[in-house]
């Protein structure tokens, strides 16, 4: 799998009248992301484990000698685990943290292509209510006779959430050791 090439975006994608996307599945659902944010797509790879990880973190891998962690998006968004099968990917995120720029493997069932879709075909995104998050989609597309979900990639893959997380997790680990000894 290779990446999408960042300058043949259309000039159109500039005035905002269409943006291209990466599609993927996830739990049998349509999912996609603005190819601006990818850096790569790569076939799956087995990943080394790290201890007292959320269960969304499936773990790190090398890429090209940096360290880079790999979250089940599936797990994320409270699904069950990303079974691992022929077509799963990993879609390399860049994300900016801090002013700093960050890889993110984003665990996917499977890679199907870039579209380009114009911006009359987005709607917003879904209001469910106060205590129902729909923070991370961007919006939601019409793409033939279904909807893709256009992913925000700064709420879906928030590094400072995910560490709010990991510290919760590390707490309540550290409370149950505590009432075990």
């Amino acid at each position: 799998m290779s990446a999408p090439n960042r300058d043949t975006a259309p000039a159109a994608e500039a005035a905002g009248d269409t943006g291209q996307y990466l599609t993927f599945q996830l739990a049998g659902d349509t999912f996609a992301i603005g190819i601006l944010a990818i850096k790569e797509i790569l076939e799956y790879v087995p990943l080394t484990q790290v201890p007292l990880m959320p269960n969304f973190i499936r773990g790190v891998m090398n890429l090209r000698g940096a360290v880079v962690p790999v979250i089940d998006l599936a797990r994320r968004f409270g699904r069950a685990a990303t079974p691992i099968g022929r077509r799963t990917g990993i879609v390399i995120i860049e994300v900016t943290y801090e002013e700093q720029q960050l890889y993110i493997g984003v665990l996917v069932d499977a890679v199907h292509e870039v579209l380009a879709i114009p911006s009359s075909d987005i709607e917003p995104p879904p209001q469910f209510g106060g205590k129902i998050r729909a923070d991370f989609i961007a919006g939601m597309a019409k793409v033939d006779t279904r909807f893709v979900m256009l992913l925000h990639v700064e709420r879906a893959l928030s590094v400072d959430e995910m560490t709010q997380l990991t510290d919760l997790q590390a707490d309540s680990t550290l409370d149950m050791r505590l009432e075990i000894d």
